[in-house]
Order: C-alpha cells, then structure tokens, then sequence
C-alpha cells in the first residue's frame, strides 16, 4: 500500500499519544530491586522456570538434608527469566512457628488478624527437623485456607554462634562453596514442595559475636555465597536474624558498598511495637520498600478456635511464597 504524505502525517498524530500512555504507565508499574553498593540499588534478575526436584515430595529425614550439603554437583537447572513478573507481595501480620501447624489449624486461626506464616521448610540446623505435617499438599491448604507462607531455611551458622546448641552446625573452612551447596539445597526443597520461583527463601543465621572479626568475614562469605546462588535459580534470597547481630552487620556491610548480601531483612527485635521502620541497626532508607519483617515478640502461646500454637509474632511487609 503507498502512504501519501498526508496519510503519514495523520498516522504519526495517533501513535505519539499511545506512545506518551505506554510510557506513564510503565512509570506506575513497581519496581523491585536488590540492595547494591554505595547505598544505591540494582535491579534483581527477572525470576522465571520452574521444575520439580527429583526424589521425595516430602520432608525426609535430617540426614538427607546433611547428604545434600555436602554434595558438589549437579546443581538445579538454574530458572530463565520471565521479564515484567515480579514476587507477591503481603502486608500485615503474621506468625512462625518451630513445626509447621496442621492446616486445619491454620484453618480455626482464620479469625485473627494473622495471615502469613514462617515455615522451617529445609535444613540441618533446624530445631524441629521432622516438620510432620509438610508436603506440598500442606502449602496448597495454606494457600487456599487464605494464609501466605515465608519459607524459611535454618543450615549451617556463624562458627560464633551465641546458642550453643548450634554450634555442632557451624560453617566449615570453606564458607564460599559450603553456600553454594546450602543454597542448591534450599531451591531443591523448594520445588519439591511447590515453592516457585519468585518465592523469597529465608536464610536464618541465629545471633552470633560481632567482636570476633575472623568469624564475621566467615560469616559473611557464606549469606553473600548462599544469596547470590539462590537468586540465580530465580529466588528472592531473604536474611533472617537478630537486630543486634546479624542485621547489625548486614546494615554495615551494605554501607561499605558490599554486593550480594540478601534482597530481604527479618529482624528480631522483641518487647517493642511492631513496625518495620525506627530499628536503630537499619538505616530506614534500606531493604525498602516491601523488604522488611520486623518479629517483635517471641515464645508466646496462643489459642484460638479450639487450637493452642506456640509462636512468634511478625509485622510483615515482604515477599511471600508463590505456591504452585
């Protein structure tokens, strides 16, 4: 077809309005970003793939977890990205708990303000190991019984480790790779339970001595090892500990301008008001916006509906599993 001059001129006055509309709208769509050096951000990898893991569906012994850790290879294919997904996101309150509750239970909470909770889905240095009540089934009951999940992985901690029942799970002498590994382990779970990519995976490293600065570098090498290995499988890496410890020296990290450290913040901070802002170890202008979990009481027994659950109480504004 021959275009006349004037045809062309009609046809450039109606695509420069759809053109100025395409590019609003794109300004209004969010963002999400990954802390990066020198207080700036960058933007995280568009997570996308899928695939189960191979062998059980369910929570095996502890023992298959340790077996995983210490294996090299192969590693799960990593995701490809899916440009403009982005994770769900969910503000509110919320729980965690040592053992998964049955959902049943989760189904007689549903007249409290509670609406997400933590769930200590994979490894070794977990306190309740056996998670009787977990199998992909369990997250789709969660889902549909209205409740969102923070999927939480407890492995290997800081050889300064406070509790000294963890310290049998101390990092190793090569913290890089002993990462690496954890992290694999973390996206086999994962998928193995219905745990998508787009999904945060919470690494919980439990209060440990800041004073010690070998310990600290070790420390270090292993959240940025497990974070940057997590996130190439298409994961959001989340960071779970103590505001005066872990959080303290991941706040500091970021401030001298330290890649890979986690994408999320968990703090603990008990006898306080909830809120995710006013933690005087993180810079408000940090692992923001919808990046922060704030657990401000701990160990508090509950009932509700006929069911008694020992928890932990959470102001949450942060990603949340995507279940399949």
């Amino acid at each position: 077809m021959r275009w006349t001059k004037s045809a062309k001129s009609i046809a450039l006055l109606l695509l420069v309005p759809a053109v100025g509309l395409a590019v609003a709208l794109a300004a209004l769509l969010p963002s999400w970003r990954t802390p990066a050096a020198s207080g700036g951000d960058r933007t995280a990898a568009a997570p996308g793939g899928s695939g189960a893991a191979a062998g059980r569906a369910g929570d095996g012994p502890v023992a298959a977890d340790d077996a995983a850790v210490s294996r090299r290879g192969p590693a799960p294919r990593a995701a490809n990205p899916v440009p403009g997904e982005g994770p769900s996101l969910y503000k509110g309150f919320g729980i965690d708990t040592c053992e998964a509750p049955a959902v049943s239970s989760l189904r007689a909470w549903n007249s409290t303000r509670y609406r997400a909770i933590g769930v200590y889905f994979a490894g070794h240095g977990r306190a309740c190991p056996k998670q009787h009540n977990l199998s992909p089934q369990w997250f789709q009951g969660a889902k549909w019984a209205g409740w969102k999940v923070l999927p939480v992985y407890l492995g290997a901690q800081s050889p300064c480790v406070k509790n000294k029942h963890k310290r049998r799970y101390a990092i190793g002498s090569d913290p890089y790779q002993q990462g690496t590994n954890e992290a694999r382990v973390a996206v086999q779970r994962a998928r193995a339970y219905g745990i998508m990519p787009r999904s945060p995976i919470y690494l919980d490293i439990e209060a440990y001595d800041l004073k010690n600065q070998r310990c600290k570098d070790v420390t270090l090498r292993f959240i940025r090892s497990w974070s940057r290995e997590v996130r190439r499988f298409g994961y959001i890496a989340g960071f779970y500990s103590s505001a005066n410890s872990g959080v303290r020296h991941m706040a500091a990290a970021r401030a001298k301008g330290i890649t890979d450290l986690p994408s999320v913040i968990w703090f603990a901070r008990w006898h306080v008001a909830p809120s995710t802002y006013g933690e005087k170890w993180l810079p408000d202008t940090a692992w923001q916006p919808n990046r922060r979990i704030h657990q401000y009481a701990g160990h508090v027994l509950e009932e509700h509906g006929g069911r008694k659950l020992r928890i932990d109480r959470n102001w949450v504004d942060a990603p949340v599993a995507v279940i399949k």
